[in-house]
């Protein structure tokens, strides 16, 4: 037996470190969509279709961030809203959409951030730079001001805090 064969023998037993479970470097866009509820919705249904087209389901999560107006009026106002469309949603089962104004009162009370993270492997640098370009120039997220945020910048470990802090 040659010294490289009883070096393999020998390192049977031992752990061997596995490359492909390194922890992917995550980018995280932040999408300000203001209080429009409508654009936030496409915006959503934009990536639950690329999710499902490019299968990308852990490779690209999103969450929304939805923070409140600081009056006490505007949380009144939306506490009851949600409620009420809940129980229109139950009771119209078979109609396609319910009553649109308890969606506006919730909206106009809260600013609503898209936080989207992408954890791509190292090599797959093409389609994360294809990602990047196309999330950007779509509507529903051009017109909302994207901000990148790589791991080097700062701020990033704020906003990795707030993500993992969201529902």
């Amino acid at each position: 037996m040659s010294a490289a064969q009883k070096r393999l023998v020998a390192n049977l037993d031992l752990r061997n470190d596995a490359t492909q479970t390194e922890c992917m470097a995550h980018i995280y866009l932040t999408f300000d969509f203001g209080k429009d509820e409508e654009k936030a919705q496409q915006a959503r249904h934009k990536l639950d279709s690329w999710k499902q087209a490019f299968k990308l389901d852990k490779k690209m999560q999103g969450k929304f961030d939805r923070k409140e107006d600081g009056a006490a009026e505007g949380k009144a106002e939306a506490a009851p809203a949600k409620p009420e469309k809940k129980a229109d949603a139950k009771s119209a089962k078979g109609k396609a959409k319910a009553d649109p104004e308890p969606t506006k009162l919730a909206s106009s009370a809260a600013e609503i951030k898209l936080i989207l993270r992408l954890a791509l492997p190292n090599h797959e640098k093409l389609t994360e730079q294809r990602l990047l370009k196309r999330i950007s120039t779509e509507e529903p997220f051009a017109s909302s001001t994207p901000k990148t945020i790589r791991q080097a910048d700062a701020g990033f470990s704020e906003l990795d805090s707030r993500f993992d802090e969201l529902e």
